[in-house]
């Protein structure tokens, strides 16, 4: 019987190390940065990255090139029969449709998954794709069971400061000064392949709250199954402080103590890349994987 590869890539926050933990592979996605290419948990570190945003570095995002991924995919082939590859959602990337166009040329060798996740959500899916391999599932059985999965999950994140959205222009200027001027923060959230703006508070603290209680509202409503089945986890995430990340995720577990928090991670880079650090952010995931 053949053996089943699973490989993701670094927007799912999981590195290298971890990876190795879990015996799945991560494609390291590449960024821009004052026009020198690096790629994400190889040359370029959690703390090097932000460092360079601080310095008012041209960062930008991209992915990687079809080459790139076909070599990866062929050396994995080297010791397993099939892959099944979880990229970064559709919506928020290219790079899922360029491996699914790759993927092609494979013959039945490669499964690609859209489940349309990102960040804590996404390294879910790829521990849920772990647990179902181990009941024998095959890759094409998985990928269609995670795609069906592909909007039972929910992400909300604040974001600190204005600076990386109005750089970005996602902002204007105008609304950036106005919006420091007035200690605002952002909200946003990420609902299937789309990230959105859902609320502007001022000051961290009622940020949090709102974030708390859009969470509260899914389990109540969309996902109130799934905690009745103890088949929901929620997971946190952060960007370059670890402190405050810490006193968010006691924060979290607070207010829901019956429920498993399954993670605290820092954000792929590909997030704080448009957000700049200081993120924080809460997700809820319907999981697979319940033990």
């Amino acid at each position: 019987m053949g053996s089943i590869a699973i490989v993701t890539d670094s927007n799912s926050g999981i590195s290298q190390a971890e990876a190795k933990k879990l015996g799945i592979y991560v494609l390291p996605m590449p960024f821009f940065i004052d026009e020198k290419l690096y790629y994400e948990d190889i040359d370029l570190s959690q703390e090097q990255f932000y460092q360079l945003l601080a310095q008012d570095a041209n960062v930008s995002t991209s992915q990687p090139s079809p080459g790139d991924v076909m070599d990866f995919w062929n050396s994995i082939l080297k010791e397993h029969t099939e892959i099944l590859h979880i990229p970064m959602s559709s919506g928020l990337s290219a790079s899922c449709a360029t491996a699914q166009g790759l993927a092609q040329d494979y013959e039945g060798k490669v499964y690609v998954v859209d489940n349309q996740r990102v960040s804590i959500t996404m390294k879910q899916s790829v521990l849920d794709a772990l647990a179902l391999v181990k009941t024998g599932k095959t890759a094409a059985e998985i990928k269609e069971i995670l795609e069906k999965e592909a909007l039972e999950s929910s992400i909300y994140l604040v974001v600190d400061t204005l600076k990386y959205l109005k750089k970005g222009g996602r902002i204007t200027p105008a609304a950036a000064l106005l919006g420091s001027a007035l200690n605002l923060k952002p909200i946003l959230q990420i609902q299937g392949d789309k990230l959105d703006a859902y609320k502007k508070v001022r000051g961290m603290k009622p940020a949090k709250k709102n974030m708390l209680e859009a969470i509260r509202h899914d389990l109540d409503t969309r996902f109130a199954e799934y905690v009745k089945k103890g088949e929901l986890k929620l997971q946190v995430a952060y960007a370059d402080d670890r402190e405050a990340a810490e006193q968010w995720e006691e924060e979290v577990r607070a207010a829901f103590p019956d429920l498993e928090v399954s993670c605290m991670d820092p954000v792929a880079l590909s997030i704080a890349c448009h957000t700049g650090p200081g993120i924080l952010a809460i997700a809820a995931s319907h999981c697979l994987d319940t033990k």
